[in-house]
């Protein structure tokens, strides 16, 4: 297990370089000023981001990606991990593939069975990523 570098949230500085990563490793992870992204860095190298969405009632953990050359070190869960302050702030999901739900529940989420009784603004969202991904469940960070 490698010594993890600490999390940062990314400056507006930075910005132009984060959403370079996006586009070379998560094309779809569009990065936005507005939001809050935190990396991990070594020197110039990003090795993993994930942006934190507010939306009105709740928040949305989305485009949690590690650099290929970094990938199944663990780095992603410590990315995660650094920000459960974060998430337990308010109700806070994220929207992922079904084979992601063990990672995602080391990192304090929890499956969300019934839908119906998600915020309007995941309800939403949800529905319009499962037109092209109709397998994408949802889950709810539980603080630990």
């Amino acid at each position: 297990m490698p010594a993890f570098i600490p999390p940062i949230r990314v400056e507006p500085l930075w910005f132009p370089l984060v959403k370079k990563f996006y586009q070379a490793y998560y094309a779809s992870g569009k990065p936005n000023k507005s939001e809050p992204i935190w990396v991990i860095k070594e020197g110039p190298t990003i090795i993993a981001a994930v942006r934190l969405k507010g939306l009105q009632h709740c928040q949305l953990l989305t485009a949690l990606v590690t650099h290929p050359a970094y990938r199944g070190q663990g780095h992603a869960r410590h990315l995660v991990t650094h920000l459960q302050p974060s998430l337990a702030t308010q109700p806070s999901f994220c929207i992922n593939q079904p084979e992601l739900e063990t990672f995602y529940h080391q990192c304090g989420f929890q499956r969300v069975l019934d839908e119906p009784t998600l915020p309007d603004e995941i309800t939403g969202r949800l529905r319009r990523y499962r037109i092209k991904q109709p397998n994408l469940i949802v889950m709810q960070y539980q603080s630990v």
